[in-house]
C-alpha cells in the first residue's frame, strides 16, 4: 500500500489495463503538473495508445497542465475533460475532491487552488526537518528534485527520493515507516474546506466528486455524513471505479451513490507506470447501477 496525502493506496508493478475488459474512459489521472511521472502530452499518449476515448487530466490543485494535454487530445482524437483535484481536510481527514468539466480561466478557481498551494512549500520544509532528525538528510532538495512543478512538493516526492537513498524497498515503505500519522515525516496540514472545493468547482461550471472514498479511514457513520454534507454542499458525484477501491468497493459505492441521487464517476488515479494499479486510459467494464457522471457531462462514452 501507498499513503497519498492521508489516504491508504494499493500499488502494484503490473496495470490491469492488458488483462480486463476495460470501458474507454478515465475521468481522473495525474501528469508531473502535480505527482505524476508523465508529462500531460506523455500523459494522452499512453492513454490514448491504451484505446481510451475519453480522458480527464486531474492534477492536485494546479490547472497548469490542461491546455497542452487538451491540444494532444485534440490531435489523437480524444474527448477530453478539464478536470482538477481539491486538497480539502474534513473532520480532521484529508480528503480529495474532483472537479470534472471545469472552466480553467475561471478566477475564483485559480485563486482558491493558488490558496491551496500556498502552503505546500512550509509543509515540505517540516517535513524535511522531520526526516532530518530520523538520519534522512537532504530530503528537501531531494523531493524538489523529483518534483517537476516545486509548487506542488508533494509526500510522493520525498517517497521517491528515500526510495532513492536506498533507505525503503519502494514508495509504500516508505510511507509506512517515515510519512504517515506519527512518523518523523508527517506534518498535519490544513486544506481547503469541502464547502469552498465545492463552491470552486460548481463556479467554474464544473461537477464535483468525491475522489476514491474507499481510501479514507472513517467510518460508516462518517461516511454517511460526508455524502450528506456533499450532497448539501452541491457535490455531484461519488468515483465508484477506480485504480484502489476493490470488487466489494466498487459494489458498496455504487449503492452508496445511487441511494444518494447522486452520479458515479470512473477514473484510474493513475499516476505512473510503477505506481499505479490501472494504467491510463480505462476502467474495469463493470456495470452501475448509479447513473454515470458521463451522462451528465454529455459524453460519447456509453460503450
Amino acid at each position: 500500500m501507498v499513503a497519498r496525502d492521508g489516504c491508504a493506496v494499493a500499488v502494484h508493478k503490473t496495470p490491469l489495463l492488458c488483462c480486463m475488459a476495460m470501458r474507454p474512459i478515465d475521468l481522473h489521472c495525474h501528469s508531473t503538473v502535480s505527482d505524476g511521472m508523465l508529462a500531460p502530452a506523455e500523459l494522452v499518449a499512453r492513454a490514448a495508445a491504451n484505446g481510451c476515448r475519453c480522458l480527464a487530466l486531474t492534477d492536485h490543485d494546479d490547472l497548469d497542465g490542461l491546455a497542452t494535454a487538451a491540444e494532444q487530445a485534440r490531435a489523437l482524437g480524444i474527448e477530453f475533460v478539464a478536470g482538477v483535484e481539491v486538497s480539502v481536510s474534513w473532520q480532521g481527514t484529508t480528503l480529495h475532491i474532483v472537479g470534472l468539466g471545469i472552466d480553467p480561466t475561471d478566477a475564483a478557481l485559480q485563486q482558491g487552488l493558488q490558496q491551496v498551494r500556498s502552503g505546500r512549500a512550509e509543509r515540505a520544509e517540516q517535513m524535511a526537518a522531520g526526516l532530518a532528525r530520523a538520519g534522512i538528510a537532504g530530503a528537501l532538495q531531494g523531493a524538489y528534485r523529483y518534483a517537476s512543478n516545486p509548487a506542488l512538493i508533494s509526500r510522493a516526492h520525498f517517497a521517491r527520493y528515500i526510495v532513492e537513498q536506498g533507505r525503503a524497498r519502494n514508495t509504500s515503505a516508505v510511507f509506512k515507516r517515515f510519512l504517515v500519522k506519527g512518523k518523523p515525516g508527517y506534518v498535519k496540514h490544513q486544506w481547503a474546506s469541502l464547502g469552498e472545493a465545492i463552491e470552486w468547482i460548481r463556479g467554474a461550471g464544473g461537477l464535483a466528486v468525491v475522489a476514491h472514498p474507499g481510501r479514507y479511514r472513517i467510518s460508516a457513520a462518517q461516511m454517511q455524513d460526508l455524502v450528506r454534507e456533499f450532497r448539501e454542499l452541491g457535490g455531484a458525484a461519488i468515483e465508484v471505479i477506480t485504480g484502489s477501491h476493490s470488487t466489494d468497493d466498487y459494489k458498496r459505492f455504487d449503492a452508496i451513490t445511487h441511494d444518494a441521487g447522486l452520479l458515479a464517476s470512473v477514473g484510474s488515479d493513475f499516476h505512473g507506470p510503477e505506481e499505479s494499479w490501472l494504467d491510463v486510459g480505462g476502467v474495469p467494464e463493470l456495470p452501475l447501477a448509479a447513473t454515470p457522471v458521463w451522462e451528465a457531462l454529455g459524453l460519447p462514452v456509453a460503450a
